[in-house]
């Protein structure tokens, strides 16, 4: 399933990469990633994703030469991954990011500045500028190890975004944030899109990452299972329709439990789920003629997490035969 674009457009090309790793005693050979090929457009934001074990950081940290691969070409800016200059151009936020917990924040930052080789000035500048950029200013003076979950996340993205990378390669980036804390990350990845920086984000989070991805490919066990924009990938059709309503007589609501696949009460309104569309201009006409009232109509079209759940029982399904 490759489609790889050999531009100058592409920040990223993986060509028929393997990971082979060597377990225990007897040395079980375990292949994490097979034959994964795609690329990843300049500007663009990227989203990686797939089940517990699908090969996801396994794939970043060869991107990153964290680990190396057992076959297969990585490319980055043109140049072979082992280049040591791609290395200024990345950011990366690893999945369980590690901080010194003794340090503060700005000591931190001040170390992650100086392997990267900035200026004091601009070390402290950008500092200053992310902290309060990441709602961390209250706690500028506390040792990083006393801050709460959220809070080193938010830590581990300052220190990706510190020297204002072209790449950013997030692992699981809302991990551990409340509801406002991944609206803000949102936000942030959305902003480095507009200064034309890339993101590549591997997350569980598919509502977030379908809200902001320019384009996805879905792993598992290793091997690409979808690969292209959203608009590519998910079926056009509508799946179900969704309908509230209230003042429904007993016969209707017989005759209405009877073809929904999903018939509740919600706060005093039904709530009754239909396959399909093609029966709902009949059915608000029968709703109508009968007293009931319409408060919505909500039609339901496959989602990210729809085509997740699809490949994945495709997947374990092919693995299986």
């Amino acid at each position: 399933m490759s489609n790889i674009q050999n531009n100058n457009d592409n920040v990223l090309e993986i060509s028929d990469l393997h990971k082979t790793f060597l377990l225990g005693f007897f040395r079980k050979r375990v292949e994490a990633v097979s034959g994964l090929s795609l690329d990843v457009h300049r500007g663009e934001i990227f989203g990686l994703v797939g089940p517990n074990g699908a090969g996801k950081t396994t794939t970043m940290k060869m991107v990153l030469q964290l680990i190396f691969p057992t076959k297969g070409k990585i490319t980055l800016f043109g140049a072979p991954a082992n280049d040591a200059r791609t290395r200024v151009r990345l950011g990366y936020l690893p999945e369980n990011p590690y901080i010194y917990g003794y340090l503060k924040p700005m000591e931190f930052l001040d170390l992650c500045g100086r392997l990267c080789d900035m200026d004091r000035q601009s070390r402290k500048r950008r500092s200053e500028e992310l902290i309060a950029r990441l709602g961390l200013s209250h706690a500028v003076d506390r040792a990083i190890g006393k801050f709460s979950k959220g809070m080193m996340q938010r830590m581990g993205v300052c220190q990706a975004l510190l020297h204002n990378p072209e790449l950013l390669v997030l692992d699981e980036p809302f991990s551990g944030l409340d509801p406002i804390g991944r609206k803000e990350i949102r936000e942030l990845i959305l902003e480095q899109r507009t200064l034309g920086k890339t993101v590549i984000i591997t997350s569980h989070v598919l509502h977030d990452v379908e809200a902001m991805a320019d384009r996805v490919a879905i792993i598992q066990r290793g091997k690409l299972m979808a690969y292209g924009t959203l608009a590519e990938l998910l079926r056009p059709e509508v799946r179900r329709v969704e309908l509230e309503i209230s003042d429904a007589s007993e016969a209707l609501r017989v005759s209405l439990q009877a073809e929904a696949t999903d018939f509740r009460d919600v706060q005093g309104r039904l709530l009754v789920v239909v396959e399909g569309d093609q029966r709902v201009p009949e059915l608000l006409r029968e709703l109508l003629s009968a007293g009931a009232t319409v408060h919505s109509v909500t039609p339901h079209r496959e989602t990210l997490e729809d085509l997740f759940v699809r490949k994945a029982v495709e997947g374990a399904q092919e693995h299986a035969s």
